[in-house]
């Protein structure tokens, strides 16, 4: 469509003029690339009406026209990073002219994602070989519903080429920020590949700022205690660009973090659990850096197991139930934990993070007391605390936890860290010290530690065997395009528009539907997302909301489109859970989140979530 088909900017102009006072439809003749001065414009999709959720639009700029450097996108994390630079800058250009183009519903909006301090991989701004493409929102403005063509003529004639310039040319630019940009993502990717090297799990610079604003702002608080390496734990690297760091080195094995309330030790966790992703700079934690594996683990009442085998755990119940099979569609706290632990195994982490705040009591561990009254042949739960060890030894994976509650955990931990106002502490040597005195370890590790066999699938209701089906046979039929004869409407929910990072983005309904050249109304499978909390495929809903690693919306969008993909291919239950992961991963490095979404203008709104959160995702889904 770049070729022969593509028409000149006064073409689009023309076309405007033309249809200016029709009714709202006739906007869809604009559909369709147009060449300007220095950068394509693409018009992708166009809203049904003036209050449905923004038309969808793309821009291409050439490299030779952009003019970034090659140094600067070489690699996948600055690559990554530098997208990630131009989405932040482009919202700021646009945001001077949202709604500056009047009229009713959404006439004037001008939106494109919107990050929080993760830096991410996104569909809205997208680095190719031939140039850079962003994608973004546009209210086409209307008076009603009839066309007010005046006002995008301003919108895209007036406002998009000053955005385009001031952002996309690097010669607009301050050429010290974009190079800080690239240097700040080699010195991330080096501290996580010294992790591998020096055989730890995560690293805390010195002088990071970790308590945030609030409980739903991620800015860094003003004021707020920088963070200090104990010395005993304190470890120096050598950045390519920043030079010298310190800070503290968090190794393999067990590590304890203790302390009394509000001195820090969940603050620490969370910025363990989300040093998984880099950070933009002046977050705080931008050298808070943790194994990209990492997996946070807690209870999760209520939620459903499909075929874990969770014998490690718990054995023996009274009811006689398999636990090398097990599925509910309710668990318990402690069930629910002892499943998150094998799945996070399966998806391959590393390391566990644990607040045991967010942990079932008697899954973590049971006292002397406990043991002596119940004896463990009347209890069929295998607590945490006893197989930790041998998580470690035998399958590789370490463990943070965050305790406050039992003296137990000093016995079991290889590193125990206290947190006093925000400062850390190593108290590893005084408390083995008193451990010693106090007398001998209440815990053992329990026997018989076997990781479940490979190969896990899903067992599909009867309800998703049918959706997979029915989607099925309608993928190997002509679906005759999109809103043909007008009973197409693209099934916007209205809900849509760019959220912040904290309410997560799209709300919307990306399953559209059209006309089957003849053959009814498209029955393709339609999918849901409600921020970053929770999506819905099909009739079927997600609860991800203790999914606690998801920090964007739109890796949500992304998520209900790879579930969505699963029942149209009838993954389920022909593949394992690992071999559909790494059947979705490897069309996304092929093709891009595009090549697992259901339209090329659905995969606008996407953000690369991490294997773990598609492990979770996949698990959680019921249908």
């Amino acid at each position: 469509m770049r070729g022969e088909n593509m028409k000149q900017s006064a073409d689009l102009r023309r076309l405007l003029e033309s249809i200016d006072r029709k009714s709202y439809p006739a906007y869809k003749s604009a559909q369709g690339i147009y060449a300007f001065e220095s950068y394509t414009l693409s018009i992708d999709h166009v809203q049904g009406d003036p209050f449905a959720s923004p038309s969808k639009v793309s821009i291409t700029v050439p490299h030779a026209r952009a003019g970034y450097p090659g140094a600067y996108f070489d690699t996948p994390w600055k690559k990554t990073a530098l997208e990630d630079y131009l989405v932040r800058q482009f919202g700021r250009e646009i945001a001077q002219f949202n709604f500056k183009a009047k009229g009713s519903g959404k006439s004037g909006l001008i939106a494109i994602s919107s990050p929080g301090p993760e830096i991410l991989s996104r569909t809205a701004c997208e680095i190719t070989k031939t140039g850079i493409t962003a994608r973004f929102e546009v209210g086409f403005p209307a008076f009603g519903r009839t066309i007010n063509s005046g006002e995008l003529i301003k919108i895209l004639f007036e406002f998009l080429p000053r955005c385009v310039k001031s952002v996309f040319f690097h010669a607009s630019r301050n050429p010290k920020e974009v190079k800080a940009v690239a240097e700040l993502a080699e010195d991330q990717q080096f501290i996580r590949e010294e992790l591998k090297r020096q055989g730890l799990v995560a690293f805390v610079a010195d002088g990071a700022v970790l308590p945030r604003e609030s409980g739903v702002s991620s800015r860094p608080m003003k004021g707020g205690v920088a963070f200090s390496s104990p010395e005993s734990l304190r470890m120096e690297m050598e950045l390519p660009h920043r030079g010298r760091i310190t800070g503290m080195g968090i190794k393999e094995g067990i590590t304890l973090i203790v302390g009394g309330g509000y001195h820090g030790k969940s603050t620490l966790l969370k910025a363990l659990e989300l040093g998984v992703y880099n950070h933009v700079a002046g977050d705080g934690r931008e050298y808070v850096i943790t194994d990209d594996t990492a997996l946070k683990l807690r209870a999760e009442d209520g939620r459903s197991i499909n075929n874990v085998d969770i014998s490690l755990f718990i054995n023996d119940l009274p009811n006689k139930k398999d636990t090398r099979r097990f599925s509910t569609p309710d668990a318990s706290g402690s069930t629910s934990q002892a499943a998150g632990v094998v799945e996070g195994w399966e998806a391959g982490s590393r390391v566990f993070l644990i607040d045991e705040d967010t942990s079932a009591t008697n899954f973590m561990l049971r006292d002397e007391l406990m043991q002596h009254i119940i004896s463990r042949d009347k209890e069929p739960i295998t607590p945490f605390i006893e197989r930790a060890r041998d998580l470690f030894v035998k399958a590789g994976i370490s463990t943070v936890l965050v305790a406050g509650s039992s003296g137990a955990y000093f016995y079991i931990a290889d590193t125990i860290i206290q947190m006093d106002c925000y400062v850390p502490l190593d108290i590893t040597e005084k408390t083995k010290k008193a451990c010693a005195e106090y007398g001998e370890d209440p815990t053992k590790a329990a026997p018989g530690f076997s990781l479940p066999a490979p190969g896990r699938k899903l067992a599909v209701s009867a309800a998703g065997k049918n959706m997979a089906s029915s989607a099925g046979r309608q993928s190997a039929e002509s679906r005759g395009g999109y809103g043909n004869s007008g009973r197409g409407s693209y099934g916007d929910s209205g809900r849509g528009g760019y959220g912040d990072n904290n309410r997560g983005g799209y709300g919307r309904d990306s399953g559209r539907g059209g006309d089957r050249g003849g053959r009814g109304r498209d029955e393709r499978i339609k999918t849901k997302t409600y921020g970053k909390d929770s999506l819905q495929v099909g009739k079927e809903q997600v609860d991800l909301r203790f999914v606690e690693q998801l920090v964007h919306g739109e890796q949500t969008a992304a998520l209900a489109q790879m579930v969505r993909y699963c029942l149209e291919k009838q993954l389920f239950p022909r593949y394992s859970v690992t071999e559909i992961v790494k059947l979705l991963t490897g069309e996304i490095n092929r093709g891009g989140l595009p090549a697992i979404s259901d339209s090329s203008y659905a995969a606008m709104g996407l953000c690369m979530p991490r294997e773990q959160e598609i492990f979770a995702c996949l698990n959680r889904y019921r249908g």
